[in-house]
């Protein structure tokens, strides 16, 4: 009888989820895909190039592709151990960072210190990252650690900071926009 029951319950299950899995794969198989984006390791390095004394890169983007219900923004940062970074949250634009070169104290979640939220017109808002909060520092975070190869995600709304730039960190950023606050580019 249990294995009845079981069985009963597998079935009931598979056909509860069978019509919204073949109507996801007819509506995917209909629309046309996209084309791939290539960005060339020339493409990154040029907007590394000079950095080394500037706190952020000229184009914090590398390139910005719209993917239809959402943007994906690909860029490089390169930041020196001084001046000292702002703790800052996006509200509507997530992010991926994976560490090229370097390493440094990285501060997550928390709040950030007498946070001011970004103008609209700054470039840094319509530019590189959308609507944002900053401040100095964040209270009551939790501190990593990252070195060349550390991937972290960082959703949106969530503070971030690095405190500590042990000389200088390299890193790629990959930003998901789903409110396609982020120009193409």
């Amino acid at each position: 009888m249990k294995i009845m029951l079981g069985i009963l319950a597998v079935l009931f299950a598979v056909s509860a989820v069978s019509p919204d899995a073949a109507v996801a794969q007819k509506a995917n198989s209909a629309s046309k895909p996209l084309p791939a984006t290539y960005i060339s390791a020339e493409d990154i390095q040029k907007n590394v190039s000079g950095a080394p004394t500037a706190a952020t890169n000229p184009n914090p983007n590398v390139r910005v592709v719209d993917l239809g219900g959402y943007n994906i923004a690909l860029g490089v940062l390169h930041r020196p151990e001084t001046p000292p970074g702002v703790a800052v949250k996006h509200h509507l634009v997530s992010e991926v960072y994976h560490v090229l070169e370097g390493s440094a104290t990285l501060v997550t979640g928390g709040t950030i210190v007498d946070a001011q939220e970004r103008a609209a017109d700054a470039r840094d808002v319509r530019l590189e990252d959308g609507p944002s909060a900053s401040g100095p520092s964040i209270k009551g975070g939790v501190t990593q650690h990252v070195k060349a190869g550390d991937v972290v995600i960082i959703p949106a709304d969530t503070p971030h900071w690095f405190s500590k730039i042990d000389g200088a960190i390299t890193y790629v950023v990959v930003r998901y926009d789903p409110n396609h606050v982020l120009a193409p580019m």
